[in-house]
């Protein structure tokens, strides 16, 4: 076999004959001892050839160029000038492949690559610890998305990327041939989410690629991310936030149990609060304007505004919700007491937006009359429309950007450190 074990497995099997594979990090030649750093993706491990101990032909293959891939048998055994307190003792190394040109970065972090060098050579960034810390933490965060919502008793749905209309309104879509007839890549599987809970599927959850053909060069938007979404039955907002508020606490204490690693190697912090407080627009407006901060109400909060929120609320994770009506999305509920507010509501977390949701509108009329103050065409959204007269239930739902919130809890600055293969205005490869 090529390999029996990973490296932060081999570690705790110390007099045992086995085999690790991966990739050369670094050799040192001291003549009649040698040392090679072999690394895989759960750790690294000190290979120890000495001379007279080893085979001559064994001694010479300790030297290999950086970023050779190898696979090693022998024994780990107990060491005191190893980092990890352990060494690998070789009784045989095979070469799978030698780097036929010199690789784009240093892969051990000691000298600092740009980004854009990174993101050209992705697939040689991917091996670097810091890489692997964020997307070791991602790994986390779907997988206590997907635990907590099966919990809850719902379902796990698949809704179409490939549409025949915005899902959302507006025009930054990106436009497919499909076959015939012009379609779309879909910005959100809203309508779709809806309709299957309009199907009696009650409460569902998704984790799907969304794409808006929007000309930003932000450090906090891509073109296509991941969504993990939730649309809930027989619901209003309140529920919807209830569930939201259990979903995300539970995703930070599975990275804080799972990531202990990845997060001190990151540098960072992960308080795990007991409650996320909320507070309504108005509040936060008034809030701003109490302060001399100047922002009128019916307005969309800025990243200057949500800036100035995080630093006055000092508050980790936040609601906002209700808020008006005209700058939200035209699916979201109007408040019955005030049809300029609707039942709509954002998560923040230090200060930035990773999730939003809402009350939907389950009568058609009220829908139709949304779209038209809109400026839409409600015959673009007749299937979605004539699903609401044959009964519908009230419902609600939310939406994580998992990028987004990978990024606040890794501490990153750029959000494309955050998606595997990034695709923004100007990025189509790797």
């Amino acid at each position: 076999m090529l390999r029996t074990h990973y490296i932060n497995e081999a570690i705790k099997e110390s007099g045992s004959e086995l085999a690790i594979a991966g990739w050369v990090q670094e050799t040192r030649n001291l003549g009649k001892i040698r040392f090679l750093l072999l690394r895989d993706r759960t750790g690294i491990i000190q290979i120890t050839s000495k001379e007279g101990i080893s085979s001559p032909e064994l001694h010479a293959k300790m030297d290999l160029p950086n970023e050779t891939v190898i696979c090693v048998r022998g024994k780990p055994v107990p060491s005191k000038i190893a980092q990890a307190k352990v060494e690998f003792i070789p009784s045989h190394i095979e070469v799978l492949s030698t780097p036929s040109k010199k690789v784009p970065l240093d892969v051990s972090g000691k000298i600092p690559s740009d980004i854009e060098v990174r993101l050209n050579n992705r697939h040689v960034d991917l091996r670097t610890s810091h890489a692997s810390a964020i997307f070791s933490i991602e790994h986390t965060i779907m997988g206590a998305f997907r635990e907590a919502c099966t919990k809850e008793g719902f379902l796990e749905i698949r809704p179409p990327s490939i549409v025949a209309a915005a899902t959302e309104g507006g025009s930054d879509l990106f436009k497919v041939q499909y076959f015939e007839r012009d379609a779309y890549l879909a910005q959100s599987p809203q309508l779709y989410k809806q309709l299957a809970v309009i199907g009696g599927m009650d409460k569902v959850f998704m984790s799907v690629p969304v794409f808006r053909a929007e000309k930003h060069n932000t450090t906090s938007h891509l073109n296509e991310v991941l969504q993990m979404d939730v649309e809930i039955g027989f619901a209003d907002h309140i529920d919807a936030m209830d569930m939201l508020e259990k979903v995300v606490l539970q995703i930070l204490n599975e990275v804080k149990k799972e990531n202990e690693k990845e997060l001190k190697l990151l540098n960072c912090a992960l308080p795990t609060p007991e409650k996320i407080p909320r507070h309504t627009y108005s509040q936060l407006v008034e809030l701003l304007q109490k302060n001399n901060h100047s922002f009128e109400w019916g307005s969309d909060f800025s990243r200057e505004d949500e800036a100035k929120i995080f630093s006055l609320l000092g508050e980790e994770l936040y609601f906002i919700y209700e808020w008006p009506t005209a700058i939200r999305a035209f699916y979201s509920m109007p408040s019955s007491a005030n049809p300029k507010i609707c039942n709509a509501f954002d998560l923040c977390y230090r200060g930035m937006e990773i999730a939003s949701g809402a009350q939907r509108i389950h009568a058609p009329e009220i829908i139709e009359a949304q779209l038209l103050s809109r400026g839409l065409s409600a015959a673009d959204f007749e299937f979605y429309i004539d699903a609401f007269r044959v009964g519908a239930p009230p419902h609600a739902g939310w939406s994580i950007g998992l990028e987004r919130i990978a990024m606040c809890i890794s501490g990153q600055k750029n959000i494309r450190e955050c998606a595997l293969f990034p695709r923004d205005r100007t990025r189509l490869s790797p």
